[in-house]
């Protein structure tokens, strides 16, 4: 069975501080991402917020470089987003979900994306939010990325991902217990 551990949800003063430093930066370097937005009011949502801080931290700890990508009008929310320029590091060669991990006989990979994504406390992009993503910049031009898969393809045994090749976005298919070194998923955290 995946590793399922008991997570801690709170970040040292230190780790904050850090976190928030790296957060910064990167909003006033990209502010393409979120055009009209508000570091002041996005540190208070962060500030009222710790638990979905230490998701944040968890983003950044595995690769993923997570930004502000957009305000959601209708609940007040912040959306920040994995923003590396390929799928993170920390998260690939991990097959779509439990199922398709437990069905795998042999050469288990090490979790899959659902269970990681929920242990960090973010979700998986669907494929209308990674072609949003793609909006902003070309992203996984070398990697791949597992999306959200509608319930009636993954009850057939497959699972989406999406890529960008040849400044296009595409969506494929494959099995979900498939997994490969440049294939992770990208999460979204809605503060």
């Amino acid at each position: 069975m995946a590793k399922q551990t008991t997570r801690k949800t709170a970040l040292s003063p230190d780790q904050r501080d850090a976190l928030l430093n790296t957060l910064k930066a990167r909003f006033e370097k990209n502010t393409k991402r979120h055009a009209g937005l508000d570091w002041a009011k996005i540190l208070a949502k962060l500030d009222a917020n710790p638990g979905k801080l230490w998701s944040l931290n968890e983003m950044e700890k595995t690769g993923g470089e997570p930004d502000v990508v957009g305000f959601d009008k209708k609940t007040g929310e912040y959306v920040f987003c994995d923003c590396s320029a390929e799928t993170p590091a920390g998260r690939r060669s991990l097959c779509y979900d439990r199922d398709a991990w437990e069905s795998r006989k042999e050469h288990k990979p090490k979790n899959n994306a659902m269970d990681a994504a929920s242990a960090m406390g973010v979700e998986i992009l669907s494929e209308e939010q990674y072609r949003d993503l793609q909006k902003i910049g070309p992203f996984d031009t070398k990697t791949s990325s597992w999306l959200k898969t509608p319930v009636d393809v993954r009850k057939l045994g497959g699972a989406l991902y999406g890529d960008c090749r040849y400044r296009r976005v595409f969506t494929y298919h494959n099995g979900a217990e498939s997994y490969y070194a440049v294939r992770g998923f990208r999460g979204e955290l809605r503060v």
